[in-house]
């Protein structure tokens, strides 16, 4: 019994179910429950703090899409060494894009817990993004970037960013690059050439010229994964002329 007031004097009855339904969409205590509350609030509540600013989700929104940018951004830039910024900024663009957004804050039931004097049939869809944005700010002011950067990573990166579905679904980067080749009537050439490594096992090294340029060039364990390999990589260095490819 002890044991139960205390948890209840720490987190009054009104705020037991909210503290319990935070903290299984975050995956970890929250500190701050007000921050929280704060995330969830319309600006048709018409409510000002105690310094008479308007107390509502729109703040934080703002800085949970900093966040999230930046933390997506440390994602990509880690994951894919070979693409460069206009690239990397592609792909962050469809991380971030409204439309997933909203589909993170669906998956989450976020409206469920949102205040307003506006009935919530009559939210457009962006209300799901907008409340997640302002989750992944209140994160930040909680818990710091550490905790930030666990809740995206869970909640966004792990179950939803996958490199090649975002590229456009791309199974092979050879056949992209030798349909491209054809196209444009550039002759290409995949070769085997000689790489004295100290590996274990043998690998392939292979090089890839396009016209008289060598564009690319890869080691593996099969001359298969080898050309491959390089084809991804003259992908990314060919990005620009290439255009977006759909499949």
């Amino acid at each position: 019994m002890k044991l139960t007031s205390k948890i209840f004097h720490s987190h009054p009855k009104t705020d037991g179910d909210f503290f319990l339904a935070i903290k299984q969409i975050l995956g970890f205590k929250p500190k701050k429950l007000e921050i929280y509350r704060r995330a969830f609030l319309h600006r048709s509540m018409n409510l000002k703090d105690e310094k008479g600013n308007p107390k509502n989700y729109e703040r934080l929104e703002f800085l949970g899409d900093a966040m999230l940018g930046t933390i997506i951004s440390k994602h990509l830039y880690k994951e894919v060494p070979e693409g460069d910024e206009g690239y990397l900024t592609k792909m962050r663009s469809k991380v971030v894009s409204r439309k997933h957004l909203n589909e993170l804050g669906k998956d989450l039931g976020l409206l469920q817990h949102v205040e307003s004097r506006i009935p919530k049939s009559h939210f457009g869809e962006n209300i799901h993004g907008n409340v997640f944005e302002a989750l992944v700010g209140a994160i930040y002011l909680d818990r710091g970037y550490s905790y930030c950067e666990k809740f995206i990573n869970e909640r966004v990166i792990q179950p939803y960013v996958d490199i090649e579905q975002l590229e456009g679904k791309v199974i092979s980067y050879k056949s992209l690059v030798i349909e491209w080749c054809q196209k444009q009537k550039k002759p290409f050439n995949y070769e085997v050439y000689e790489d004295t490594g100290n590996d274990e096992y043998k690998h392939f090294a292979v090089k890839l010229t396009i016209g008289s340029k060598i564009m690319a060039k890869a080691r593996a364990t099969s001359k298969k994964k080898a050309e491959e390999k390089a084809s991804k990589r003259a992908y990314f260095a060919l990005q620009g002329r290439m255009g977006p490819q759909e499949h």
